[in-house]
């Protein structure tokens, strides 16, 4: 199938913990393991995760069979929409993954479709995702610079 779905984890800022790219026809709770697990081992402080209804389900009892033998405590919080809402409202937390998506998509490079392998789109979103903390670092380190001369 073509097309490409992608998987991330973002941290407070938005900024990408970890990435997981494969066809779109993957369902979310079936590629959520592949990401999700390996951020919870390399980033032990992660004590609570934030999930859309996408992830209902499988992703709960995952992360409960992963942690039991461990002895870590992760929980998991699903966004949950009014009941009484209609029409667009605004989901706590979501506009933090919702602006790491804009960042992402403002890259050439990852509007189309131009790598062969999901592994290699994954690497290209990282690259995106290190161009702009490097690009906020120099502009804070121009800012302070400004200041202090």
């Amino acid at each position: 199938m073509k097309g490409r779905k992608r998987h991330v984890v973002v941290d407070v800022l938005g900024l990408v913990l970890g990435c997981y790219v494969t066809s779109a026809n993957t369902a979310d709770v079936k590629a959520a393991p592949a990401v999700l697990v390996w951020v919870l081992e390399m980033f032990e402080r992660i004590v609570k995760v934030l999930a859309d209804q996408g992830y209902r389900g499988a992703l709960g009892a995952l992360i409960e069979h992963f942690f039991e033998q461990q002895e870590r405590q992760v929980k998991l919080e699903l966004t949950q929409r009014p009941t009484a809402s209609q029409g667009f409202q605004v989901e706590p937390k979501r506009w933090i993954v919702e602006r790491t998506w804009t960042w992402l998509e403002n890259a050439r490079i990852l509007t189309r479709d131009y790598e062969r392998l999901p592994e290699n789109h994954e690497g290209m979103i990282y690259v995106v995702m290190i161009r702009l903390m490097l690009r906020c670092l120099a502009k804070n380190r121009r800012t302070w610079e400004a200041q202090t001369a």
